[in-house]
């Protein structure tokens, strides 16, 4: 591998999407650092210490990045967690969690490196978002909005920072099997008057989790994202029949489409 490799940096690179576009990419000579909380040494890429929920943590890791490679060719803000329950039973502080880690860490990462790619003239930024940032799924209401957030950022931000050759683009994923489902958040309530239809819901979400492939489609989407030179504003990749929801839903009655998100997470 030369100094000439494109420089990537990662978030939320310890598993799941994360860890297979982390993997892929340093197969394919881009010089990865995979950022996470606890990062593992024996990786084979590059580890760096970051917690996104802290300006200073974000700080020393991009920080550390271009001290070692001198630039930061691509960011790849996919740090996140998923948060389960009814809107009811989530406390503010809660909900205040899940926006910290899924939309002020990306606020700051992206904050944090725009200085050194607007100085270099180029750069790109990948947020990844979810079919819940365009659908807002059922007993996901907060996880939803704080993809619905990122959306809306990322969307303004294209047009902000296109006159500094910084491009900017979304990956909305559908169900992939990782450790989203293992490491799945809920609310701190003990009794709940939608525990009996949260549950049901649950367990299509977590069927369709686990029966779904490993990652690995999201990293080659990634690597053609950055050898794109003009990036499309956000793309879909997942199970056929997520895709079609988002595709099909500017054009069906809204009492329509709802009808079919019932039915499909089993909602009274």
């Amino acid at each position: 591998m030369t100094d000439l490799s494109p420089v990537v940096l990662i978030t939320g690179a310890s598993s799941g999407i994360g860890r297979a576009c982390a993997r892929h990419l340093h197969g394919r000579g881009y010089r990865v650092f995979g950022a996470s909380r606890r990062p593992q040494p024996d990786e084979v890429f590059i580890p760096v210490e970051m917690d996104v929920d802290d300006d200073a943590s974000v700080q020393r890791g991009v920080e550390r990045v271009l001290a070692e490679a001198g630039r930061i060719d691509v960011v790849v803000n996919n740090a996140g967690y998923a948060l389960a329950g009814a809107v009811e039973d989530t406390s503010i502080e809660e909900a205040q969690a899940q926006f910290e880690t899924n939309f002020f860490g990306v606020l700051r990462v992206t904050r944090a490196v725009l200085p050194a790619m607007r100085q270099q003239r180029s750069g790109l930024i990948v947020n990844i978002s979810s079919i819940g940032g365009v659908i807002g799924l059922p007993f996901q209401g907060v996880y939803s909005a704080s993809k619905h957030a990122v959306e809306g950022l990322t969307e303004a931000l294209r047009h902000e920072v296109r006159p500094f050759g910084v491009r900017v683009a979304l990956i909305c994923p559908g169900d992939y099997r990782t450790n989203t489902t293992a490491n799945r958040r809920r609310p701190a309530r003990d009794q709940s008057v939608y525990a009996a239809q949260f549950e049901r819901t649950l367990q299509v979400i977590e069927h369709d989790e686990q029966s779904a492939s490993t990652p690995e489609p999201v990293a080659r989407l990634l690597e053609q994202i950055i050898r794109s030179a003009k990036p499309r504003p956000r793309y879909l990749i997942g199970p056929l029949v997520e895709q079609a929801a988002v595709r099909v839903r500017p054009f069906v009655p809204g009492r329509v489409f709802e009808f079919f998100v019932r039915k499909f997470y089993r909602l009274d």
